[in-house]
């Protein structure tokens, strides 16, 4: 009878200064694990691109790109999309935990820990990823055969949009994703250029460059599309007047928000709220 071979699940630790989770690192060899080392965000990033690990043990603050910017791009990357991050971090403040958090880790460890502690939550996470793995698997048939099934202008759009990302670059494509993401999950009080750049890593002119090359629109015309679409959204789904549409989009008042709406659409927000309701 051939022998069933276990795969061992391999870890990537990204920290400039793993010396000091000597402890952990052999904790987690000891437990079996497959473990590779990088030692700045840079070269953490590349790394799971390059291998896929099944887990991510991730710090905060480390040259190069800090750990929430690694967190952002991955999380933007189909192919890394799925790997569990784990922060582990001598910062206690709570916007940094959040901040974690909402970058798309699963979980988020003070320093110092103890390595049994770690150890568990790694085995827990590792768990919940192979259980949506195979959730996944299992739900790709009908979902392949539904979308087989589909037709019309909906899956044209799809199509037309994944032809024209094909165009550039897949680290354009990660980093204008993540980009978008950080701004739509703000529109409030959207992220500038410069906050931009800082979240992910890179440079203004990349910024700049990834917008204008890959949306053809600069990041003010971007910023400003997602909100009028917002401002559609609610004016045609919701019960809230202007006054709170506008406090939704970070206007500071309903009347600067009308003028912007009537610049990008050519009629107010009242007027358009009306005939969408006459066409329905």
């Amino acid at each position: 009878m051939k022998k069933v071979t276990t795969k061992v699940q391999h870890i990537l630790l990204v920290d400039d200064n793993p010396d000091q989770l000597r402890l952990l690192v052999e904790a987690l060899r000891e437990e079996g694990y497959r473990l590779t080392i990088a030692f700045d965000g840079a070269q953490g990033y590349a790394r799971a691109v390059a291998m896929i690990p099944d887990l991510i043990l991730l710090d905060v603050q480390m040259p190069k790109k800090d750990g929430f910017a690694v967190a952002r791009l991955l999380k933007a990357d189909a192919i890394t999309a799925h790997i569990p991050v784990l922060f582990l971090s001598a910062s206690a403040d709570i916007q940094d935990r959040l901040t974690g958090l909402r970058a798309g880790a699963v979980d988020y460890i003070l320093k110092p820990f103890q390595a049994l502690e770690v150890i568990e939550r790694v085995r827990i996470h590792l768990g919940l990823a192979r259980d949506r793995r195979w959730s996944d698997a299992t739900a790709w048939p009908a979902m392949e055969a539904e979308t087989s099934a589909r037709s019309g202008p909906e899956q044209s759009g799809a199509q037309a949009a994944g032809d024209s990302a094909s165009r550039f670059s897949e680290g354009d494509m990660v980093l204008l994703r993540a980009a978008q993401r950080s701004i739509i999950d703000a529109l409030d009080d959207p992220p500038k250029a410069a906050d931009l750049a800082r979240m992910l890593g890179v440079s203004e002119r990349r910024i700049a460059h990834v917008f204008e090359s890959c949306l053809g629109m600069t990041l003010f015309e971007f910023v400003r599309r997602e909100r009028m679409l917002k401002a559609q959204s609610l004016l045609q789904r919701t019960s809230l007047n202007i006054v709170e549409i506008a406090a939704e989009l970070g206007y500071s008042s309903a009347a600067n928000f009308s003028t912007a709406f009537r610049d990008y659409l050519g009629e107010s927000p009242s007027s358009f709220r009306k005939n969408m309701r006459k066409s329905n």
